[in-house]
Parts: structure tokens; C-alpha cells; sequence
């Protein structure tokens, strides 16, 4: 695999580990990809949540615990270290200026388009800024958007296709689309950018992410123009992962029937292993009485089964019964607790195998 270089930062493997909350991603495995020669992620959806002992105020004990995790991530490792902010947070922008502040190496921003992002940049600043993109057009759009208000180009875009975990960037009746698949997407996405390096005559990489779980996979992915790839689902399974030993085994003990499409509260669809609890909301037997954080813009908790933070809270803790787990499409495939480093060495081999089944 050749180096990644995004702005002035050069990534020697070019692996970004996808930033997984509720406390799925945090400096602990952040770190350890980071070591391994990529790029760790830290996701800072509901830290508030997690950092109560730092503050009572969720939106302060976000900010704290933010600060927490970039430092801790820090001193484990001399490595690029980035964080994943949803636009759809209603702290996003707090959680923006804490990471310019800490000068993390990049932001990754996607659950809506981060149209505003540059403005928060300092002159001094030197954290990169990285859309999550479903398309061409939204990558366009963006770039159109940023030059024009703020003469500033993304520094690389993660275009995730519809296999990734989590929150959607897809109307539910597109997701098994092929027009949607992320076989289209990131060769339409090349294209819409190779627009704007050549007028700005500045390279602008695409990251694929959404379904990858192989070195292969890999390989695959950059013939059709990606310069990199996002996994998640893959990390989770590692002595690393921030996440319960709970919620680690239901990837191992899921099934691949059971990966499945759920409507979130906060407006979108997303994909999680089935479980318990998921079956309960299906029944509607999940009435929340109030909502307790305020975290996301677009959640109508008067009409919602569930809180969707304290569930994937409950989850990360451990507490399935009280919860679910987010998954890519390919979490059935996880057999095993392994280690970050394990990973990278099964990825470039795979990786290494499969240029040579396929010559150039």
C-alpha cells in the first residue's frame, strides 16, 4: 500500500480506523491504529455521557472529556490522530473548536453536509478537515460551498456506501440500490473532485469507506480511484476497542441474517445487530419520557421508541438488554477478540495477495 498524504500530513499506511460512538472509538484504540502506521479515530458522540464525573452540564463534560481523549491518544502515540464529529450533534460546534484548539491532526464530519467547517480555522490552525460524503454531488456541493465563502478546499473526502454501521448517509429505499453502491459512488465522486484539482491544482483524495473488512477489499476499492480506505467494523474486535467485552461479543456471536436495517430516532436509517431490545422497539414497547441530553439536532423525542444515546450508552457499558450495537454489513464475519496489530498485518497481506493475483 502507498503512503496517504492529505494537506501536509503524510498517513504511511493508508488505513482510517472509522470513528465509532457511543464510546465504541475512543484514544485507547485511536492509539493503537495510530502506532500501526494509520490514522485513529476518536468519536466524539456523547462524551458528555461518559465524562458526568468531569461535569454535571453534558455539554462542559463533553468538551472536558473531548480534551481528555485527544490528550490521552497523545501520549500513547506519535501517530495521526483524528475525530469524528456529526454535523447533527448539537454541540458540533464546541466539539470543532475543542479539536482546532487541541490541534488534532483532522476532523472527519458526515451525518449531513458540514457546509460551515472552515470557518472555525485559525490562521495558525493546522487540523485538516475531511467531509463524509453518500455522492458525487454532495462532494461537489461542498467544494463549490467552501472555496467560494471561505477559499478553502476539503483536504480529502471519506465517501461512505451503504454497507457502512451506524447512521446512514441514504434514504432507506436507496440503500440496496446498485445505482448507490460504493462501487459507483467512489469513481463518481473521483471524477466530481478531479474538477477542482485541476482548476487549484491540489490533489484532494477520496477515502472509501462502507463494507471494506479485507485487504482485498482494499485493493479492490483503489483500482476504481480511492487513495485509502475507512473500517470499523473490523477494529471492533480487538483487545483495544473501547468498547465492553458485551458488545464486542455480539459482532462475534452475531449471524449474518441478523445485520440489520433500523430506523433511528434521529431521522435517519442505520445498521445494527438485531438483538432484544431492537425486537421490543419493533413492538413499540420503548416510550421514553423525556429527553435527557438534547444531543441531536433532527431527534423528535416526542414521537421517538427510545433515546438513542442512552441505548448505544447502555451497549458500550455493556448493558445489551438496555441497548443495541451499530455494525457494518460485515459483522457476522468476526470470529475472534484479536489485536489492532494483528489487523494491519493480516490487512497488507491480504492486500498483497491480491495485487499479485492481479497484475497490472
Amino acid at each position: 500500500m502507498n503512503a496517504l498524504k492529505i494537506g501536509g500530513l503524510t498517513i504511511p499506511i493508508p488505513i482510517i480506523q472509522g470513528g465509532m460512538g457511543v464510546g465504541i472509538s475512543l484514544s485507547r484504540l485511536a492509539s493503537a491504529v495510530a502506532t500501526e502506521g494509520g490514522v485513529g479515530v476518536i468519536s466524539c458522540a456523547g462524551l458528555g455521557l461518559l465524562n458526568r464525573d468531569l461535569s454535571k452540564d453534558y455539554v462542559e463534560a463533553s468538551i472536558l472529556g473531548l480534551k481528555n481523549e485527544i490528550r490521552k491518544a497523545r501520549e500513547n502515540t506519535l501517530g495521526i490522530i483524528g475525530v469524528n464529529i456529526l454535523t447533527a450533534l448539537t454541540n458540533f460546534e464546541d466539539m470543532v473548536r475543542t479539536c482546532i484548539e487541541e490541534k488534532v491532526n483532522i476532523i472527519f464530519s458526515g451525518a449531513g453536509l458540514p457546509l460551515d467547517l472552515p470557518k472555525f480555522l485559525k490562521p495558525d490552525s493546522n487540523t485538516k478537515l475531511v467531509p463524509i460524503v453518500s455522492s458525487g454531488k454532495a462532494a461537489r456541493l461542498i467544494c463549490e460551498r467552501w472555496k467560494s465563502k471561505f477559499d478553502y478546499l476539503p483536504d480529502a473526502f471519506v465517501v461512505e456506501g451503504p454497507k457502512a454501521g451506524g447512521h446512514l448517509g441514504f434514504k432507506l429505499q436507496n440503500i440496496n440500490d446498485g445505482a448507490h453502491k460504493l462501487e459507483i459512488i467512489v469513481p463518481e465522486t473521483v471524477k466530481e473532485i478531479k474538477i477542482f484539482e485541476e482548476k487549484y491544482n491540489r490533489e484532494i483524495p477520496v477515502i472509501a469507506a462502507g463494507g471494506i473488512y479485507t485487504g482485498g477489499d482494499i485493493y479492490d476499492i483503489m483500482k476504481l480511484g480511492a487513495k485509502a480506505a475507512q473500517l470499523g467494523t473490523r477494529f471492533v474486535t480487538t483487545v483495544e476497542c473501547d468498547a465492553s467485552e458485551q458488545f464486542k461479543q455480539a459482532y462475534i456471536n452475531s449471524k449474518e441474517d441478523e445485520i440489520v436495517i433500523i430506523e433511528s430516532p434521529v431521522g435517519m436509517p442505520g445498521r445494527a445487530i438485531r438483538n432484544d431490545f431492537l425486537d421490543k422497539v419493533s413492538r413499540g414497547e420503548k416510550i421514553p419520557v423525556s429527553c435527557p441530553y438534547k444531543c441531536i439536532k433532527t431527534c423528535e423525542i416526542e414521537s421517538s421508541p427510545y433515546c438513542i444515546i442512552s441505548a448505544l450508552y447502555n451497549a458500550y457499558k455493556g448493558n445489551m438488554n438496555g441497548g443495541f450495537a451499530f455494525s457494518g454489513s460485515n459483522a457476522y464475519r468476526a470470529t475472534k477478540i484479536t489485536t489492532v496489530k494483528e489487523i494491519f498485518s493480516e490487512l497488507n497481506a491480504e492486500f498483497d495477495k491480491r495485487s499479485l493475483e492481479n497484475p497490472d
